[in-house]
């Protein structure tokens, strides 16, 4: 299946984050377009083009926009989660520092179809670059009419923000982004009501991922038909792909929704030499990890949910066979435990269980009976938190168990970890502290 560059096809241009290389490529024609749209049209289109949430969920986009309601009296909001946290997952970062204009586009779009006035890109802190790009990028659009009052004579005004979030895991969690924006502390709220009925400031709210409003511009320019000649019948179009770690060649491969992992390993040149798949996440570490065995499973919703994963935000960290799965476990975590918001109780007290007893294991002090209460703890936690973090936290735990008790067992006959640290490597996952 060959790459589909549509996004990142003139990354690599100098200076490709300027209003003038966006508008060399086609830049600003989609908004002429969907400004001469009914909104309720530009709704319509969205939805029949399939186009899936691409930040984790698939939540078809078109179908979230049409959750609005419309003629309520009430200020109407976008806001994109721009907070890109999960470890092994770099796909956003990239997109708004190489060409931020098209996210601009896409939040104009949007923006006009669901008619909100106001729009916030809320972005993870720590990225200066990042934020500064973007904030180069929205003056730019408002020097040249594209944003703010009676936008290039439509009538459709629109303040766009761009804020910066403090740096917590928590906040890509959309509600608890919400609480963030309003100033309070980041922690997710309890559903319903849901963001399209009582999202920022108690009106009716659209939050949507930074590749998901990304993806809209080209869709709109090219149609439909040409969106859904990429990808599946259930998941269609292009998207971006990260591959971390032990890879000849890591980076963003953009691709139809549908490729498999033996594909992308071949265009990133495959593991590195002299060394042997032992296990990958699909989606990033809060996704069941695969092995070797899966690598023909289709890259869509439907091939890894059948699988037994979730694609999620299509983080693919790939592990060799120097690595120690309990010791990678182990540090995933500690990462969801220390980002643990600590807000409902499974989530709170679960993961910081689950790092104790990971850590006996990989010290040598742990038992077997320690393996049955790893997967107890774990389902204790499982779909009994406030949101999916807790999940997030259980999923490689029960996934590494199911595929490597062995390596388990092996930690407490042993003593210790086998792995010899000389030649063991773990790398340091894309967006770990």
């Amino acid at each position: 299946m060959p790459l589909t560059p549509v996004l990142s096809r003139y990354w690599d241009e100098p200076q490709s984050w300027t209003l003038d290389s966006y508008r060399r490529h086609d830049g600003y024609q989609a908004l002429d377009k969907a400004l001469a749209m009914d909104p309720d049209d530009l709704i319509a289109t969205v939805k029949a083009s399939g186009l899936r949430g691409r930040g984790g969920a698939g939540f078809p986009t078109g179908m979230k926009w049409s959750f609005i309601p419309q003629g309520d009296g009430k200020p109407h909001y976008l806001v994109v989660n721009a907070d890109e946290s999960e470890p092994g997952t770099c796909k956003d970062i990239p997109l708004m520092l190489a060409t931020p204009h098209v996210l601009v586009e896409g939040i104009i779009i949007a923006a006009y179809a669901i008619r909100a006035s106001h729009a916030f890109i809320y972005v993870r802190g720590e990225v200066i670059p990042v934020l500064r790009r973007l904030q180069t990028a929205v003056a730019e659009a408002y020097a040249a009419g594209l944003v703010g009052r009676d936008i290039l004579g439509s009538g459709f005004d629109l303040e766009l923000v761009v804020h910066a979030g403090a740096g917590a895991y928590i906040c890509g969690e959309e509600t608890a982004l919400l609480d963030s924006l309003e100033g309070r502390r980041g922690q997710p709220r309890l559903r319903p009501p849901f963001p399209a009925v009582a999202g920022l400031y108690a009106c009716p709210t659209v939050v949507n991922n930074v590749e998901s409003i990304a993806s809209v511009p080209p869709i709109i320019l090219r149609g439909n038909e040409w969106f859904q000649s990429m990808g599946t019948e259930k998941s269609p179009g292009f998207t971006l792909y990260s591959l971390s770690g032990h890879v000849t060649t890591p980076g963003q491969y953009e691709a139809p929704l549908g490729i498999t992992l033996r594909e992308l390993l071949g265009y990133a040149g495959g593991v590195r030499a002299g060394h042997e798949l032992k296990f990958w996440t699909p989606g990033g570490s809060s996704t069941p990890m695969f092995t070797a065995e899966h690598l023909d499973v289709t890259l869509d919703y439907e091939g890894v949910g059948a699988a037994g994963s979730m694609l999620g935000t299509k983080a693919l960290q790939i592990f060799d066979d120097t690595t120690c799965v309990v010791r990678a476990v182990l540090r995933w975590t500690e990462f969801y435990a220390h980002e643990s918001c600590g807000k409902c109780t499974p989530c709170r007290e679960g993961t910081y269980w689950l790092v104790q007893i990971l850590r006996a294991l990989e010290n040598g002090t742990g038992t077997e009976a320690d393996l049955k209460k790893l997967l107890d703890v774990s389902e204790a936690i499982l779909g009994k938190s406030f949101c999916a973090l807790g999940d997030g936290a259980a999923s490689p735990i029960m996934s590494s168990l199911k595929y490597f008790r062995d390596e388990y067992i092996e930690h407490v006959r042993g003593g210790g970890c086998p792995f010899d640290p000389a030649t063991s490597t773990l790398f340091e996952p894309v967006g770990a502290p």
